[in-house]
């Protein structure tokens, strides 16, 4: 095991060169007064010794201030909906919208004995301007035939960009008269780019979807599952994520059903529902759909960690208790003993070129979390971290929750959903999932302020200038971000890890995927063409 304890690393306090109280006013200061005080809600330094530390999250951006949000659809079709593989995706509006969310995050699939693969079409209807005029309803019901008579694929969707909101294009009509035609599942998502304040709204909208069509209603969806069952929730198979974490659980014994939504496929996600336990890796994108399945069919929900040696371990650990089997526990032990050792033997030469060095994280969903634990194996320091697109309950934690209910998060429907009595079914003890309720080891989450060090900044949806600022002012040794800004940051002279589709890279989930990390990280922050670039504060 590695000398250097992911947990304790992280909570060690922070050290600048500079007070960091002086750089958050340095990041709002040349804002209006009032664009000032609202940006600083935003912006907190950790301090374990204040209890319940709140910051503001999932508001709207202020116009004007460029930030790396994504609008809802990017969320709904481009996140969530988009990674399942054998289903036929249709986005209904401008050929563009279609373009941005297309294999943008390399979300890898493997066909299944059907050989259905459509990961690398970009199917779009293609709206005009004749279209915006007179309705596109038409066009989308003849693309949907099409596009099942060319592929006859296992099921299609339907997303909808901004115009077919505006317009009022009935693509829910649409999706139910060609369920009935076809004879296989067409799901429309509501999930036009402005219906929230970032992509977090499609989240939610996905997850609605997807439970309401398709899990717990495939065929043969009362079957019994023999052995350890895991569902994957919040995993998307960026680099093959999804395939290294699936090669640990097979070799523990454990049979992942489904995966939302990497490398996922329909029939999978209908039997979801059967498994005995949903791990939660990313937690704001699919929390809706682990306590709707908990609700409906009495599968328990855990928060887990796959990216980092230790983070993982801890995880398989967890479910290891959740399932009190005694071979079970002995054979993980077993599976990471071996696995941690492993990876040890490949990461410790690479620590010691990286010990010491800083990291400051701005990703959206749970990275900007989870790599912490993955960089504090390496010998890194995160010295500050946010999110683009979080809710307070990410930060804070879900004992914040219920949150205050604004105009915004509105635009989203709650699904009222209610315990079915035919599938209900608790396959654990009810008494002992009750006590590890009590204990906290279910349905919680405690967010990223609990994890962070003492003086560690965090900053939700920051802006290219605040970016800036913290750039110039911390001199971090690598910035773990995504696409949008990647090189602005290089720009400045400092390495940057593209963390939301890994750039070329991957998998980085998982034992192997540490160490697949760990060369990348030491190839950059070592790499000295770094000495070559100038930041434009220092021509």
């Amino acid at each position: 095991m590695s000398p250097h304890d992911s947990d304790t690393l992280k909570l060690e306090k922070a050290t600048y060169e500079v007070d960091p109280k002086e750089v958050t006013k340095e990041m709002v200061a040349p804002y209006p007064t009032k664009v000032a005080r609202k940006r600083a809600k935003h912006i907190v330094m950790r301090d374990p010794s204040v209890e319940g530390q709140e910051i503001q999250a999932n508001v709207r951006t202020v116009p004007g201030i460029l930030n790396t949000r994504h609008c809802a659809f990017a969320g709904c079709k481009g996140v969530v909906v988009g990674p399942f593989g054998d289903v036929l995706h249709i986005v209904h509006g401008p050929v563009g919208c279609s373009y941005y969310t297309w294999m943008t995050r390399r979300n890898q699939y493997r066909a299944r004995e059907d050989g259905k693969n459509y990961m690398s079409y970009c199917l779009t209807t293609d709206m005009q301007d004749s279209d915006i005029v007179f309705g596109g309803v038409k066009k989308l019901r003849q693309a949907v035939q099409e596009g099942y008579d060319i592929f006859k694929p296992n099921a299609i969707t339907i997303t909808a960009t901004c115009p077919v909101g505006l317009i009022g294009d009935d693509i829910q009509t649409v999706a139910k008269e060609m369920t009935e035609k076809l004879g296989i599942s067409v799901v429309a998502f509501n999930c036009e780019g402005y219906k929230g304040v970032s992509q977090s709204a499609g989240h939610h909208i996905a997850n609605n979807g997807f439970f309401k069509n398709w899990v717990g209603e495939g065929e043969a969806t009362d079957e019994e599952l023999e052995g350890f069952t895991v569902n994957l929730l919040g995993e998307y198979n960026i680099g093959g994520d999804s395939w290294e974490l699936e090669r640990v659980f097979e070799k523990c014994g454990i049979n992942v059903i489904a995966t939302f939504s990497g490398d996922g496929n329909y029939d999978a996600a209908t039997k979801a529902h059967l498994a005995q336990l949903n791990l939660v890796m990313c937690h704001r994108s699919i929390n809706y759909m682990a306590e709707m399945m908990e609700t409906k069919f009495g599968v328990p929900w855990t928060k887990v960690s796959f990216i980092g040696v230790q983070a993982f371990a801890k995880s398989l650990r967890k479910v290891a208790r959740f399932f009190n089997d005694e071979a079970l526990t002995q054979r993980i032990e077993e599976v990471i003993a071996e696995e941690v050792a492993a990876a040890e033997a490949e990461i410790a030469p690479i620590r010691e070129r990286l010990q010491g060095k800083s990291a400051i994280l701005f990703v959206g969903g749970s990275r900007a979390h989870h790599y912490q634990d993955l960089f504090a194996d390496l010998g890194i320091k995160t010295i500050a971290a946010g999110y683009e697109f979080a809710h307070r309950d990410d930060y804070e934690g879900r004992q914040v929750l219920p949150l205050k209910v604004d105009a915004d998060s509105r635009n989203v429907e709650e699904l009222h959903v209610e315990k079915d009595p035919e599938r209900y079914k608790l396959t654990a003890d009810p008494a002992w999932v009750e006590q590890l309720k009590e204990e906290g080891f279910l349905n919680r989450y405690e967010g990223m302020i609990s994890e962070m060090g003492e003086d560690t900044l965090m900053i939700d949806d920051i802006s290219h200038h605040e970016l800036e600022t913290l750039i110039k002012r911390l001199k971090p040794d690598i910035v773990g971000s995504g696409i949008k800004d990647k090189y602005v940051i290089e720009k400045f002279g400092v390495p940057c890890k593209q963390l939301h589709n890994y750039d070329y890279g991957g998998p980085f989930a998982g034992f192997q995927g540490a160490v697949n990390f760990a060369k990348d990280i030491d190839m950059r922050i070592n790499n000295p063409t770094w000495k070559l670039v100038k930041a434009p504060w220092q021509n």
